[in-house]
């Protein structure tokens, strides 16, 4: 995934534990452990203004961009155009 959730390094700036940040934003633990090990699909605004509210940060400082390598041998090829095994829409997948 091209974005990362830098909750866990937040958590330590602030010197603070995933379950009392669970207790300020009104969010389970379960969906911040989520959150923390980068795997949600998704955030609302009203979580995010809540996380930014608690540690005391920017979105940005939150989530951060980092682009994904090109896959092995699709070196030119348009996003999209090849699936995770090689194979492309010619070979019939």
């Amino acid at each position: 995934m091209a974005i990362v959730v830098n909750l866990d390094l937040l958590l330590v700036k602030r010197k603070m534990k995933l379950t009392e940040l669970a207790g300020r934003v009104d969010i389970t633990l379960a969906n911040l452990s989520v959150l923390k090990q980068n795997r949600a699909r998704a955030v609302r605004f009203s979580t995010l203004d809540a996380l930014c509210r608690e540690l005391g940060c920017q979105p940005g400082d939150l989530l951060e961009y980092q682009a994904e390598p090109p896959a092995p041998g699709s070196a030119g090829s348009r996003p999209g155009r090849w699936s995770r095994d090689g194979s492309s829409p010619a070979d019939g997948v």
